[in-house]
């Protein structure tokens, strides 16, 4: 993002909505965290090797090499991909049809637009669902959490509920349809099917088959980002295309980036810019600098200093943004083969997986004040906006990065044998998970429950 356009609480706004913000940001509260001065933890650095020989431990178990070492070129990113496989294959089947269609044959860039569409959407449908609810596949297979809403969107995406023409085109996912012909009383009307129009709380509740039994957290939020969703999509011809559509950023892209040799070199910064820029209006509105609504960026108390400027004690995470990231740069690197440069600017993702593993692992303590606000079973539960949320979200951040670096020189390889992408997906998700499970088998939950509205964690 470029910010010389800006000045005052404009440029604070466009700061804080950079990829590189967040971990300077973030690196503040760690600073503060090893002064001793959080509000609402205590940080104890010794514990971090228990949390690496643990992550050790997993993707030595999940990634075997014939040494009894880690197999590290086997280990996959960090992105949506493996939550819509969850139990079995199903992005390489719907591939397969589309190799079959009849009309004309699907270039790879339409297969990796068709991708993007959906990976998008389910990205947007991820945030937490709770403890109680699931997803039940036809086969008798039940998912929960975030596979069980992958494995939901895979079938919703399949039956052409996002689409325009669900009919014709039902693998995709956009805010202007086919406009088609109704013949009443001899006269003829224009209509266009809405894609994204169609979509209300009701068959998103069907869909994900909620109910009384089957209840999920934050099902109005996640309705609501959808239905806003076609709106940023129709605001951003540029970038989405005259149809609305997500995987049209592929165009976008294209015509930012330069050729190296056969592969196209594409800058995260820019795929980062084109998600703040172009799915700003689907975020609730929260905080604002300078009339600029900064999306998942939030005050945090012990940044806070008398007289400073508006801004300088925010803290940014767009984590859901930084998971759509994630996510989108695999099928773009796999299927078109381009390259991403400024991978390395990419954080680890702040949600209660990642930050409960640092809990239950004791790197961080709840202090009284925060102990106070526990529930009947102990845990505290709270709202994102809650300084303590941030406190605890910006040191997942840091630790994250220090986690990886103490995998590495434990294991003897360099970040480019091990990304902090592959530590995501092999590590620290799956170790705050199956840590959770331990600790609490009832629910699996983390150590901090988030008062979800579907649009932050």
């Amino acid at each position: 993002m470029n910010l010389t356009a800006f000045s005052g609480p404009s440029l604070q706004a466009a700061y804080l909505r950079t990829l590189p913000a967040i971990r300077e940001r973030c690196s503040n509260v760690h600073a503060m965290a090893q002064q001793g001065k959080l509000e609402y933890f205590d940080y104890c650095p010794d514990h971090e090797s228990s949390v690496v020989n643990y992550c050790l431990e997993i993707m030595k178990r999940d990634f075997p090499a014939a040494d009894g070492g880690v197999d590290f070129a086997s280990i996959p990113p960090h992105g949506r991909w493996r939550h819509l496989d969850a139990g079995k294959s199903r992005i390489a089947p719907l591939m397969a049809k589309w190799d079959e269609e009849r009309r004309s044959p699907v270039s790879e860039k339409e297969k990796c637009k068709r991708l993007i569409d959906l990976f998008l959407v389910s990205v947007l449908l991820d945030a937490g669902a709770g403890n109680k609810w699931s997803y039940n596949e036809s086969d008798g297979e039940s998912y929960s959490r975030s596979e069980g809403l992958a494995v939901a969107t895979v079938h919703m995406f399949d039956q052409g509920l996002f689409s325009g023409s669900p009919a014709a085109q039902p693998h995709r996912v956009d805010g202007k349809g086919d406009i088609f012909r109704v013949w009443s009383y001899h006269l003829i009307f224009l209509l266009q099917a809405q894609g994204l129009s169609q979509i209300n709380e009701s068959r998103i509740a069907t869909a994900m088959q909620v109910s009384d039994a089957n209840p999920m957290v934050g099902l109005s939020g996640r309705t609501s980002l959808l239905v806003n969703l076609k709106t940023a999509l129709e605001s951003n011809p540029r970038l989405f295309g005259s149809d609305a559509r997500p995987g049209n950023i592929i165009d976008f892209l294209e015509s930012e980036s330069k050729l190296d040799g056969s592969s196209l070199r594409v800058h995260v910064s820019s795929l980062w810019g084109v998600l703040l820029e172009g799915l700003a209006l689907i975020w609730p509105a929260r905080y604002s600098i300078g009339g600029v609504q900064l999306g998942d960026a939030w005050p945090c108390s012990v940044l806070a200093t008398v007289g400073q400027a508006e801004g300088d004690d925010f803290v940014p995470f767009h984590k859901l943004t930084g998971w759509i990231t994630y996510s989108l740069i695999e099928p773009m690197e796999k299927i078109l083969k381009w390259k991403f440069d400024g991978i390395e600017d990419m954080t680890g993702l702040p949600e209660y997986r990642n930050g409960g593993l640092l809990i239950d692992f004791g790197v961080l303590t709840l202090k009284p004040g925060l102990q106070a606000l526990a529930n009947t079973s102990g845990i505290p539960c709270l709202p994102p906006s809650h300084s303590a949320v941030v406190e605890w979200r910006a040191m997942t951040v840091i630790e994250l990065d220090r986690i990886a670096d103490g995998i590495r020189r434990q294991a003897g390889v360099n970040s480019c044998d091990l990304t902090l992408a592959q530590v995501l997906e092999s590590a620290t998700w799956k170790g705050g998970r199956e840590i959770a499970k331990q600790l609490r088998p009832l629910t699996g939950g983390p150590p901090i429950e988030i008062e979800s509205d579907g649009t932050v964690f």
